[in-house]
């Protein structure tokens, strides 16, 4: 049987509710570098994204689920981005909004749910993510995960005026 739900934390899908939630995180200047955002959201566009969050995967190619523990808190988020469903592959995002949350395996169950999730249910084939060399935390995360690192990616990302490295994970399922 397939569930979002793990002993700990469970993904939801976006709810209206959820605009300040996303509004912080997509304006919090110290985590731009995950996502390569360079500009300030307003609420009225993600308000008009929470409204269009319910378009299926097929189409949008996309999907962002909260993390949520059992009193209902949402603590992060994990996304699914470029799905691919011809080659049967997407890269996989998440973050866990507040760093007392993190180290505390509530993104690992995530992960590990959204894995699950996208092997059974949408029968992909592999997942891949993209992670700054000096990320650890996430690093670790992935290869705990089964994430196998395929390559380096030199000079990828311009981040306060200096190029980073990057690698690639990739999880095939066998």
């Amino acid at each position: 049987m397939i569930t979002l739900k793990g002993d700990t934390v469970y993904l939801r899908a976006l709810e209206p509710e959820d605009l300040d939630f996303i509004h912080d995180i997509e304006n919090d200047e110290s985590i731009w570098e995950l996502s390569c955002t360079q500009t300030p959201y307003s609420k009225y566009l993600i308000k008009q994204y929470l409204e269009n969050a319910h378009i299926d995967i097929y189409e949008a190619k996309q999907l962002r689920l909260v993390i949520s523990n059992y009193k209902d808190e949402a603590l992060g988020l994990i996304d699914l981005f470029d799905f691919d469903f011809k080659n049967k592959r997407a890269g996989v995002g998440i973050l866990v909004k507040k760093p007392n949350h993190r180290s505390k395996g509530f993104g690992s169950e995530a992960l590990e749910l959204l894995i699950d999730y996208c092997f059974t249910q949408l029968d992909l084939h592999q997942l891949f993510c993209n992670i700054s060399e000096d990320n650890e935390a996430s690093i670790k995360l992935f290869t705990n995960q089964g994430f196998e690192n395929i390559g380096l990616k030199k000079d990828w990302t311009f981040i306060h005026g200096a190029y980073k490295n990057e690698y690639l994970f990739q999880l095939i399922n066998n």
